[in-house]
């Protein structure tokens, strides 16, 4: 750049320098931003979880378990999920057994 605009290698320095600094605030401010978006977003969740009668309210507290607890409550879950997928699947069996009972 110095041939044609007349800039040393002082002015590219510091305007790479100004660059990078700018750049490495806004990761910053960036981060947090999330981090404020997901401050909110756990305590809309824990409202939910605390005003719905069903909830299990020890899901409120969650985000502060160790990761040994975590991944037991999760596998728990999961079964539970496999559970209600089972009765799903039974209903609706169930349900087409009807129709098909119904039709003859």
């Amino acid at each position: 750049l110095e041939p044609v605009f007349g800039f040393n290698d002082t002015w590219q320095l510091v305007i790479n320098t100004g660059t990078t600094i700018i750049t490495f605030l806004m990761v910053f401010l960036i981060q947090h931003t999330q981090n404020a978006d997901t401050a909110a977003m756990q305590i809309k969740l824990d409202e939910l979880i605390r005003a719905t009668a069903e909830a299990n309210n020890e899901l409120l507290d969650l985000e502060e378990l160790d990761e040994e607890r975590l991944e037991v409550t999760r596998r728990e879950y999961e079964q539970m999920a496999c559970e209600a997928g089972d009765a799903l699947a039974r209903v609706r069996a169930c349900h087409a057994a009807r129709r098909d009972d119904e039709a003859v």
